[in-house]
């Protein structure tokens, strides 16, 4: 059997990010073989990861990245807080985002695509992350924007490093052509989106299930007035204007100046806000109290 050497459990353990003694252990099972031992390693972290899967992750990170008349926004999540400022955690996000302007949004299509610097899979990528750093995680959703002309802003509210943050904002804007002061309008509109929490981009994007649901709420509010029925219907109106002020992006008072409507602030600069994203880390994932003795208890079981 080959000599296994403090250098070549190094080398491995550098190539992998596996702890120490699995690496050794790696090349011992592999007769030495460093490909073999990856993929020993690789075998065992499958398994270790399976043993994680059912784990709720709802913390992580959002993660942007942007190209010319593009940009991307994926969300990534963990168990804990702490992995936020894991820096190996940090570059997996980064690279996901960074990966999926040419991928697009398509959550199964980006674990299928080859992860950056690699040969495998962003999958396989996540699935030795796990193993490694003992947390469940998952790539959640992706957003891509795009312009034919324009740019498409990025904006991420107290950033843990540029890019990365727990919320992110893509902001499209057209122009005839892309210019400092309109990538300077996104981040601005961006700082809003984040702020205000808009539903829908135009009058015409509000979802029609919400809308009657929020005239049947109003009517039976209106009812109880004792008023006339066209007088009701007059103030139905008037609450649903000031509904799409809350929900409507272009209709939202600018929130830097606490005057002007968002759509007249665009129509100023010369552009067209075609669309917008907002990712909140871990919004609609419903966390599980547990209890950390039984916990402890359970895993001391094995």
């Amino acid at each position: 059997m080959a000599e296994i050497t403090a250098a070549m459990v190094r080398d491995l353990r550098e190539k992998t990010g596996a702890g120490m003694m699995d690496c050794k252990k790696a090349l011992v099972e592999s007769g030495g073989d460093m490909e073999g031992a990856i993929d020993w390693l690789r075998k065992k972290g499958l398994s270790a990861a399976a043993k994680k899967s059912g784990r709720v992750a709802s913390e992580g990170l959002v993660g942007v990245a942007s190209g010319p008349n593009v940009a991307a926004m994926v969300e990534v999540n963990a168990e804990t807080d702490f992995l936020a400022r894991n820096e190996t955690f940090q570059n997996f996000v980064a690279e996901v985002a960074g990966l999926a302007l040419s991928v697009g949004d398509d959550v199964e299509a980006l674990k299928a695509a080859t992860f950056p610097g690699t040969t495998h899979t962003t999958q396989d990528e996540l699935v030795k992350l796990i193993a490694t750093i003992g947390e469940n995680m998952s790539i959640r959703r992706a957003k891509v924007l795009r312009v034919p002309s324009g740019t498409v802003a990025t904006y991420i509210h107290n950033a843990v490093k540029p890019g990365l943050g727990k919320i992110g904002v893509l902001v499209a804007l057209e122009a005839a052509n892309e210019h400092e002061a309109l990538e300077t309008l996104g981040r601005q509109i961006g700082m809003h989106v984040a702020a205000a929490r808009p539903e829908a981009l135009d009058i015409s994007n509000v979802e029609s299930s919400a809308l009657e649901r929020e005239k049947n709420v109003l009517r039976e509010q209106a009812a109880t007035s004792g008023k006339p029925a066209a007088i009701i219907e007059k103030m139905i109106e008037g609450r649903i204007r000031k509904y799409y002020e809350e929900v409507v992006l272009l209709e939202q008072v600018w929130v830097h100046d606490g005057e002007s409507r968002v759509k007249q602030v665009v129509q100023k600069a010369g552009g067209t806000l075609t669309g917008f994203a907002r990712f909140q880390l871990g919004e609609g994932i419903e966390k599980v109290a547990t209890d950390f003795a039984a916990e402890v208890a359970a895993a001391a079981k094995g």
